[in-house]
């Protein structure tokens, strides 16, 4: 075996956990987005100059709306800092997924990662595309927001990732984040 080829396999074997974590990363944030478009164009296909759809009448239905903000149509209209903002958002995920180490600790912060990346995605391509991103889920007994499946992804992979961050992480798990060289972190 060549010193190149020997080269290769030690990066697969070396990485191997790695990039499985990766891919599962990824193909959670596929799904997220998948869905998220899909049901968004079904949104669009059937609920285009009719009226809200109820699935369970007075409690939850399906009604389109435009929204050109972001939550509960905050910063309507600046879709060119919203993008920019959720560029920025995206690439401080991928650089701390990328970061993550290889330890069974971190597993569900791929899988909540993915969510996360994949409803982001889905919402940031509805305002490139269409120029607002489309709404279709409505619980009118509370008259809660207009949302969609990118916002449901997004809401729980936060919620679960402030639970773990609040009671499962400590500060010290995060270390790997730190910029200062090792030999000028304070050692405990």
């Amino acid at each position: 075996m060549s010193k190149e080829q020997e080269k290769k396999e030690n990066f697969f074997v070396k990485y191997k956990n790695k990039l499985r974590w990766l891919g599962i990363f990824a193909l959670c944030m596929l799904c997220a987005l998948g869905l998220d478009q899909w049901s968004k164009q079904a949104a669009i296909d059937h609920l285009t100059n009719a009226e809200a759809y109820p699935l369970i009448n007075g409690v939850l239905e399906f009604d389109l709306y435009s929204n050109t903000g972001i939550a509960w149509s905050m910063l309507d209209g600046q879709k060119f800092f919203i993008l920019f903002t959720g560029l920025i958002f995206l690439a401080l995920i991928l650089f701390v997924i990328c970061r993550l180490p290889e330890n069974p600790r971190f597993r569900m912060l791929y899988i909540l990662g993915g969510l996360l990346t994949g409803g982001a995605l889905g919402n940031m391509i509805d305002r490139i595309r269409l120029g607002y991103v489309v709404d279709f889920i409505s619980f009118v007994l509370i008259h809660f927001p207009i949302f969609n499946v990118a916002d449901m992804c997004i809401v729980v992979s936060v919620f679960l990732l402030a639970i773990l961050f609040l009671f499962y992480y400590k500060e010290e798990d995060f270390a790997f984040l730190n910029f200062k060289p090792r030999k000028f972190r304070e050692i405990k």
